[in-house]
């Protein structure tokens, strides 16, 4: 029986292992292309762990391939002609109306206030926008301020302090009528 319990646990430790390889290996796998790039700046640990697993040394030479493979790549050069059609094309789209009756209504009516002849526009739509947030914030205040109850002016220090007597003497009065009735009883 204990040997079986020996193997469960090596068996365990094995599967432990491995699954920290993986994790290890997932953050190598973020440092692979560092590795390629700059191996001085990539941890020695990093280095040492890719020296050791074949996974990781795999994934390296796929990354140096394809860098190979990418520095032997030209740009293909665009036809001399590229500018002078894409201008061209830009042209039409610009000339061309939009699509649909409303957006067509809707282009129109923003160029006319943006470019059109009524420029006047501007100035009485941003007063108009002004005078609208004055008044909505007037309101506000005057709503949040309608909704607070007031507040009860400070009395004087010498009327405090009187009042405070006049309601301490008071109680004192319902103690002794209070006190005398206990004893007179």
């Amino acid at each position: 029986m204990t040997e079986k319990w020996k193997n469960a646990g090596t068996n365990r430790q094995i599967a432990g292992w491995q699954a920290m390889k993986k994790t290890n290996c997932k953050m190598v796998d973020e440092k692979l292309a560092d590795l390629l790039l700059d191996p001085r700046a990539v941890p020695a640990k990093v280095q040492a762990h890719v020296a050791e697993c074949g996974r990781c040394q795999a994934e390296l030479g796929k990354l140096k391939a394809a860098m190979q493979l990418l520095d032997t790549w030209k740009a293909p050069e665009p036809s001399p002609y590229f500018l002078a059609r894409l201008g061209a094309k830009m042209r039409e789209e610009r000339q061309a109306g939009p699509a649909g009756w409303l957006a067509g209504q809707w282009a129109r009516l923003r160029a006319g206030i943006a470019y059109g002849p009524g420029l006047h526009a501007r100035p009485l739509a941003a007063m108009a926008l002004t005078v609208v947030l004055l008044v909505g914030g007037g309101a506000y205040l005057g709503v949040t301020d309608w909704m607070q109850p007031a507040q009860p002016t400070p009395l004087a220090a010498t009327v405090n302090d009187l009042q405070t007597l006049d309601s301490n003497a008071q109680v004192l009065d319902q103690m002794e009528s209070l006190s005398g009735n206990e004893s007179g009883d």
